[in-house]
């Protein structure tokens, strides 16, 4: 006969046999989980090599009502190892829309919009601002700081994993108060990234240090940790333990595993989330610079500028020759072979900028062809006041199949 008191014994879990089941029943099980809570969710996913394959696949799974993926390379033959959603028929595709018709064949009832772009120059912030979540599958410091940066100004989570051989760490950065990607980063891995930034016109493969190799199960621990916090997240309300501000590092040669603690750095330059983003009805397509730049000064008086997200590609200076080429746009969409000087076949250095003030020769472009993305965040500046607007005729554009998860829904 048991010892135990009622007040002992572990509480059990009621369950209807009779009721008809459905793809997500034991899911439904779990007695925190709130199934309609995920299908309502919209989640980004930066990166679709062997982590990326792994989130998306279980985030399908789960049955995520949208899925935003993002990356810019395409599929080779090395992928096949490690990648699951590829078959070898898929060597030349863009990775993006490769992974996203697999997963739609795992899970029909999930949404997904591939975007095959550069998560640093051509995804617009108001993509960010519409996730719940961000998980990052990326293999460089750049890259990182860029999500880092646009979760920060919008408040949302991101939940960064890295990869090789047999280790890996999952780390998760919510703003406003924890620890950023940012703090994390030595001297350094500063230094790194300013290398690889001044490399930007040259091919990846003169400015890569080296494949960094991984293993797909490597890949399936990490990303399995990487979802599982994010579903943590998606039921905050549930008082559930989240390793924000820590990471999960794994050492699986010999199945070590540690929780880190990160430490917020003051005065971090990446911390600064908007106070408020309103909406403006216009999109790149059919905005120009002088338009906006004109808005601006009606808002907020005559020596108003634009300020925008990022740094654009306005022109290329051979330093031989000293020859000028105005040539504004994204400077994640020219090829260094656009990049060499006609002349003399060197790699011209790019002239960047990061605002409109009113004596540029190219503002009677779109801003599209200006470099700015669309569903972007500009804002409009004088002396010290700041306001921000969101470019928000662009938004079924940019979100395409997932724009309307989540609308009349309860959660």
């Amino acid at each position: 006969m048991s010892t135990e008191s009622a007040e002992e014994q572990p509480e059990l879990l009621e369950v209807d046999l009779e009721t008809e089941e459905d793809r997500y029943s034991r899911l439904r099980l779990i007695h925190w989980w709130a199934q309609e809570r995920l299908r309502a969710s919209k989640v980004m996913v930066v990166g679709a090599g062997a982590l990326g394959n792994e989130i998306v696949k279980n985030l399908a799974l789960l049955g995520i009502g949208g899925i935003c993926l993002v990356d810019f390379d395409f599929i080779e033959s090395t992928n096949l190892s490690r990648s699951v959603l590829y078959r070898a028929n898929d060597v030349g595709r863009r990775k993006a829309l490769a992974a996203a018709d697999m997963a739609r064949q795992i899970n029909p009832d999930v949404a997904i919009q591939p975007i095959h772009a550069n998560v640093v120059y051509d995804v617009g912030t108001g993509v960010f601002a519409d996730m719940d979540l961000i998980f990052g599958a990326l293999d460089n410091r750049e890259a990182r700081v860029a999500i880092n940066s646009f979760a920060w100004r919008v408040g949302k989570p991101w939940i960064d994993g890295a990869i090789e051989v047999l280790q890996g760490v999952a780390r998760v950065f919510v703003p406003p108060d924890g620890p950023c990607y940012e703090c994390t980063m030595s001297e350094l891995d500063y230094k790194l990234l300013e290398v690889r930034r001044s490399c930007a016109l040259l091919s990846r493969e003169d400015v890569a240090l080296g494949k960094v190799p991984t293993t797909p199960t490597i890949a399936s621990v990490i990303a399995g940790i990487q979802v599982q916090e994010g579903v943590k997240l998606l039921h905050s309300d549930r008082d559930l333990p989240v390793l924000a501000g820590r990471g999960y590092v794994f050492e699986g040669l010999y199945h070590q595993s540690y929780v880190v603690e990160y430490q917020r750095r003051e005065g971090c330059q990446a911390h600064y989330t908007y106070p408020n983003i309103e909406p403006l009805d216009r999109g790149v397509a059919d905005t120009t610079g002088r338009d906006l730049l004109a808005l601006a000064r009606e808002e907020m008086g005559e020596d108003a500028v634009v300020e925008l997200e990022r740094e654009v590609l306005v022109g290329l200076r051979c330093t031989q020759c000293g020859t000028y080429e105005v040539r504004p746009g994204s400077l994640g969409g020219i090829t260094e072979e656009e990049a060499r000087c006609p002349a003399c076949e060197l790699v011209r250095d790019p002239e960047m900028t990061h605002a409109f003030y009113g004596g540029e020769d190219y503002l009677d472009r779109p801003l599209l062809e200006l470099g700015v993305p669309p569903y972007d965040v500009v804002t409009f500046r004088s002396g010290t006041e700041m306001r921000h607007f969101l470019l928000a005729a662009d938004r079924d554009l940019a979100l395409g199949k997932i724009s309307r998860v989540g609308v009349n829904s309860n959660g």
